[in-house]
């Protein structure tokens, strides 16, 4: 956890050095394309002011089609379970009792295409990656390679026992954007749907008894998972919250309707 935050913050910060830069190069070059009358390309790089992506356009008319690298929509916050629409888990699940406060969602986005459809409409589609770490209270280990989710109990005291996922998330959003005040930035309200195909499930437990110990598996974590998210903010920062409609757990009864909820603040638009 503490290696993808580090990661992200130093993500942030190149980026946003290297847009800097870029921006101004790509502001020379478009003044002198106009002067000579050919198309326009502008290309910059990052999340600055609020609203640059990875364009590449060519006329200066709309829509405008862009696509590009980036390191945006960084989400830091809370997952909750839904147990067949209740925040309380159900006798079966007690067994995956978490503690909230521990239990957390990071996410961002590394690739984007979109289009403009003016100034202040645009509809992008991205890929990135997410995970869900899962903070267990209780003294058991989950058990790889089943037909189902299963577990053990164990009479060790751990002193952290984390069952996490992670996933290639694919969303698709609708972004409708202020116009920019003086100080450069807009308001967002951004909204659609997400998709995800599992890249791996892991049990990360630390003990007296045997240290730290990781293991990996998938964990009858669902294979595409699929939902809904929202994001509003200001300029570069926001809140996020995204709903998963699908069960968490495939192949597995005893956790039909329990499903992810996540919420928290979100970096860069």
């Amino acid at each position: 956890m503490k290696r993808i935050i580090f990661t992200i913050i130093f993500g942030v910060f190149i980026t946003t050095t290297y847009a800097q830069n870029t921006t101004a190069d790509s502001a020379k070059k478009s003044t002198d394309t106009s002067q000579t009358g050919k198309p326009k390309i502008l290309i910059s790089f990052g999340n600055h002011n609020g609203d640059n992506d990875t364009v590449y356009h060519r006329y200066n008319h709309y829509p405008k089609a862009y696509i590009g690298l980036t390191l945006s929509r960084i989400d830091l916050g809370f997952a909750t379970l839904v147990d067949n629409g209740s925040f309380t888990l159900s006798k079966q699940n007690q067994f995956l009792h978490y503690n909230q406060w521990k239990t957390s969602n990071v996410g961002f986005d590394v690739f984007q295409f979109g289009v403009k459809f003016s100034g202040t409409f645009k509809i992008y589609l991205s890929g990135g990656f997410d995970w869900t770490l899962i903070r267990l209270q209780d003294n058991i280990t989950m058990l790889p390679g089943q037909p189902s989710l299963s577990y053990k109990q164990d009479n060790i005291d751990f002193s952290k026992n984390r069952f996490s996922s992670s996933y290639l998330r694919i969303p698709l959003s609708f972004d409708i954007r202020s116009k920019q005040d003086y100080r450069g930035n807009r308001f967002h309200f951004v909204f659609g749907p997400d998709g995800g195909f599992l890249l791996g499930g892991m049990v990360k437990q630390i003990s007296s008894e045997f240290g730290k110990q990781k293991f990996y598996n998938d964990y009858n974590f669902t294979t595409f998972r699929y939902g809904g998210f929202v994001r509003i903010g200001y300029g570069d920062f926001g809140i996020f919250a995204k709903y998963y409609f699908n069960n968490m757990f495939e192949n597995s009864p005893q956790q039909d309707g329990l499903r992810n909820f996540s919420f928290g603040i979100t970096l860069g638009f």
